[in-house]
């Protein structure tokens, strides 16, 4: 497409770009800025403020999430604003498209938000409690070590490894949680122990 430009549009165009850019320079282009700032408070009224991390990868940034509802009066607190932390020393406030879609995972349908199991020959999943989930897990965990734990080496040397079972741990973990988690992870014996940020 051929496009007729006389000189004189040619400086006009140009002199409304510089008379635009002076302005922005002059300090008025942080209106916008000034004005957002202004409407923030007012979205976030009355709501809870709780600081976390995000769920998503090794890097561990602070969010902090916004949520109304009065737990005190029996009312539901519902999760409404997700950003991130300024103050947290990770990120500084900044997050990445997964981070900053948190809000969408939250309030997702198809989010998984209590334990479920299926029971041998079933065809379907069912809901149970933490309690029935954690017992279930330890009971199996237990009968597990029990039947293949390697004590004793062909040498006799002393080793108690379990390499039956595996465990993976989650990469948003301070170096004190991972620290302890290691801890008590090496200290059944289990073998295969690795972290979500590999895999």
């Amino acid at each position: 497409m051929n496009m007729e430009l006389s000189r004189r549009q040619l400086i006009k165009g140009a002199s409304a770009g510089i008379a635009g850019t002076t302005i922005g320079a002059l300090g008025f282009g942080d209106v916008e800025t000034a004005y957002a700032a202004a409407i923030r408070p007012f979205k976030l009224a009355g709501t809870t403020e709780t600081r976390n991390t995000c769920p998503y990868c090794a890097v561990a940034c602070g969010i902090i999430m916004y949520s109304k509802g009065n737990l005190a009066k029996g009312e539901k607190a519902d999760i409404v604003h997700i950003e991130g932390d300024v103050d947290h020393p990770v990120n500084r406030g900044t997050l990445c498209p997964k981070g900053a879609a948190l809000l969408d995972m939250v309030h997702s349908e198809t989010r998984l938000k209590f334990p479920k199991i299926r029971k041998p020959g079933s065809d379907k999943f069912e809901q149970v409690s933490w309690d029935v989930a954690l017992d279930r897990v330890a009971r199996l965990m237990k009968d597990d070590r029990e039947q293949n734990i390697v004590v004793k080496n062909n040498d006799g040397v002393t080793v108690n490894r379990w390499a039956t079972t595996g465990f993976l741990a989650a990469s948003a973990s301070s170096n004190e949680a991972a620290f302890v988690t290691y801890k008590a992870v090496r200290s059944t014996g289990i073998v295969v122990f690795d972290n979500q940020a590999r895999v």
